[in-house]
């Protein structure tokens, strides 16, 4: 983990809720797909956790979607301005264990972390398919950009206004896969869980007080013990999860 100030270069909207960050600064803390950042907002106790869509040596790429006061503020950073921010929390997935066929899934603001996993899965050899699932077409982000890595890129929409007409379980119907990685809200997860007939990564998006371990606000049980989300996580392979 790293603390610093980095200075925002971009902040621009992708859908009506939906924005793209990047920011410039150390990004040497950053270790695996699917680590996020926490940033410090002017008159906000605590800060906000948002997934990493994207990095390399010099820039961090955040998409957010303004749920709240802390994301809604976020829109009005402007080009130039530094957020303090801790990078480099939570484990990440881990691509070890993925076999040649890699099904990623996500669902909504699920859907960042899964762009820089795709790009390390297809530089380790791996076959990838990616399934991304919204509400409705208006709502549909970074199918282009997963699109322009030469992955095949399913898209759900729930009321059919695009693509396939259902959730990312009936897109899933259509994939040959050994191993999946997975991003989204609970009831999403909970029907991947019903569906999938491989090995897998789930990512959960927690409420988190400090981000890094030390305020137990996130933990969860597991097979294997209580692990918190922001520490121990936000990654948890299917083995060991307790639904």
């Amino acid at each position: 983990m790293k603390q610093g100030l980095y200075e925002i270069i971009e902040n621009t909207p992708l859908t009506a809720t939906v924005y793209k960050m990047v920011l410039e600064g150390d990004t040497s803390a950053i270790t695996a797909p699917g680590q996020f950042v926490n940033l410090k907002l002017d008159g906000l106790f605590l800060r906000r956790p948002i997934s990493i869509c994207d990095y390399d040596d010099t820039t961090i790429t955040l998409i957010y979607k303004v749920v709240g006061e802390g994301t809604e503020q976020m829109t009005g950073l402007p080009v130039g301005y530094q957020v303090d921010m801790l990078v480099g929390l939570g484990n990440g997935y881990d691509i070890t264990k993925c076999g040649d066929r890699a099904l990623l899934i996500g669902g909504g603001v699920g859907v960042p972390p899964l762009y820089n996993l795709c790009k390390k899965l297809l530089a380790a050899g791996k076959q990838v398919t990616v399934i991304l699932g919204f509400n409705t077409k208006d709502e549909i982000f970074l199918e282009q950009d997963f699109s322009a890595l030469g992955v095949t890129v399913l898209v759900a929409t729930a009321d059919g206004s695009y693509g396939v007409r259902g959730f990312v379980t009936d897109a899933m119907k259509e994939v040959s896969y050994d191993y999946f990685f997975t991003c989204g809200p609970m009831p999403m997860f909970k029907a991947i869980e019903a569906t999938a007939t491989t090995s897998g990564q789930y990512s959960f998006e927690e409420r988190m007080g400090c981000g890094f371990g030390a305020c137990m606000g996130c933990s969860c049980k597991t097979k294997y013990g209580n692990k918190r989300i922001c520490k121990d996580g936000p990654v948890l392979t299917r083995e060991e999860i307790v639904w």
